[in-house]
């Protein structure tokens, strides 16, 4: 059994939900949609909203709509946020408006246009704070952002996500310039 699936999830007042061809979860941070696989049932009672599947071989689809109701329904309430740091000499980030400008050590800087639905707050030019409130696209536009400079395994410069942990390599033992 999903034990995913079979959780309900707790609509805050804020929150509208209409159900139809796909779940049209409405709140104060924006509207997303949620499409209903075949197979799938969504009931809302009393301020909860319960996923039910037909069959046993709709458990997987189960899991997965309930996940993607639950993300929606945070999301329009309270929204998501993603942290990214900056590491190395020189390395720091500007926003205007909706574009980001990185300079990463290149021979130029690169902008990134930010869509609709997220926003970029920059803490002393190297802590990038994202929010928004579709998860889907909150993590995409954070993993495109850490792939214009991915973290360097000898050094660790580049740009991480908060928090993950990197291993360092040891580099070549000449580098040091001990003689054997």
């Amino acid at each position: 059994m999903s034990r995913v699936g079979k959780k309900p999830i707790p609509v805050p007042a804020t929150v509208k939900i209409q159900i139809g061809d796909q779940l049209k979860v409405q709140g104060p941070k924006g509207t997303l949609e949620v499409p209903i696989p075949e197979g799938i049932s969504v009931e809302q009672k009393a301020g909860i909203l319960e996923i039910h599947r037909e069959s046993d071989s709709h458990a997987a689809l189960h899991g997965l709509t309930r996940a993607l109701a639950a993300n929606a329904v945070q999301g329009v309430s309270t929204g998501f946020t993603r942290e990214l740091d900056i590491v190395g000499i020189g390395y720091r980030a500007d926003v205007k408006g909706r574009v980001a400008t990185f300079t990463l050590g290149y021979s130029h800087p690169i902008e990134v246009l930010l869509p609709e639905g997220v926003d970029l707050k920059i803490d002393k030019q190297t802590h990038l704070v994202l929010t928004g409130y579709d998860k889907q696209m909150l993590g995409q536009v954070a993993a495109n952002i850490r792939a214009l400079r991915k973290p360097d395994p000898y050094k660790n410069k580049g740009v991480r996500y908060m928090g993950e942990v990197l291993k360092k390599k040891v580099g070549k033992s000449g580098a040091t310039g001990a003689k054997k």
